[in-house]
């Protein structure tokens, strides 16, 4: 397919040499900024550009992958005179509708992913959730999450807010406990990497256990000791300290819960 790729962040990196790779064709690059766009376009063969009225006016779908808020400005500009396209963003909390009533043509390509510029995923192994305003729209977002994943599912923009809301908590959230972690084995001169071997094993537990039954640690039985212990020791992290409180809490809620 022949596309366009309207961002040149994290996801947009990782979605355009994925697709370069499975032998999509990428046009041009847009960013706000040349250098962005050019290091980008340099890696897949395209044109670079931080002017929208310099990207081609047809191709087989304009993919943008920006933040949140500029959607609006930039989808009005970018459908003003490809008034065909098919146009598919990449967001998990952002509705379809975002694209009225500047296309006619337009949908939703989200990869349930974390991305990094500096370490490329293996896209095989990621679900996407796409949607289409018509047939040709949702045709066009399966073809190109197909060629990339063999696990590729419809979804309405009012499902995918949940589902975006679920992957904040299970990945962006357990990434910064680490990072507090992190911080305090830093004050006590010890690596992150001694965490290594537990991290691992908590992620592959929760793919035979319910994270629920997985659950384990002071919180569960509430044990005052060991947890008003570990909350002297915060002391100088204030923030920390709150974060193990609201956990704590929420841990012990939920194990005594009844289903």
């Amino acid at each position: 397919m022949e596309l366009v790729m309207v961002g040149a962040g994290r996801l947009a990196t990782n979605l355009a040499i994925a697709l370069h790779e499975k032998g999509n064709r990428v046009l041009a690059v847009f960013s706000r900024t040349q250098v962005a766009a050019a290091t980008l376009a340099d890696r897949v063969g395209a044109t670079a550009t931080a002017e929208i009225d310099a990207l081609p006016c047809h191709a087989d779908a304009f993919i943008l992958a920006l933040k949140d808020d500029a959607l609006p400005g930039v989808i009005a500009r970018l459908a003003r005179h490809r008034t065909d396209a098919v146009f598919l963003h990449t967001a998990g909390s952002v509705p379809m509708r975002v694209f009225l009533p500047h296309a006619q043509h337009y949908g939703v390509l989200y990869p349930m992913q974390t991305f990094s510029k500096e370490r490329l995923v293996d896209f095989a192994r990621v679900p996407f959730f796409i949607e289409g305003s018509d047939d040709r729209a949702l045709q066009v977002a399966r073809q190109i999450a197909s060629s990339l994943s063999s696990e590729v599912r419809p979804m309405s923009s009012d499902e995918r807010r949940y589902l975006h809301l679920a992957a904040v908590f299970a990945c962006n959230f357990s990434n910064h406990c680490y990072a507090l972690a992190a911080e305090i084995l830093q004050r006590h001169g010890l690596p992150f990497s001694v965490m290594q071997s537990l991290v691992e094993e908590t992620v592959e537990k929760v793919a035979t256990l319910s994270p629920r039954e997985a659950q384990t640690g002071p919180a569960v039985r509430y044990d005052e000791q060991v947890m008003n212990a570990q909350l002297q020791l915060l002391s100088e992290l204030p923030t920390a300290r709150r974060v193990y409180e609201v956990m704590s809490q929420s841990i012990h809620q939920l194990a005594t819960t009844n289903d």
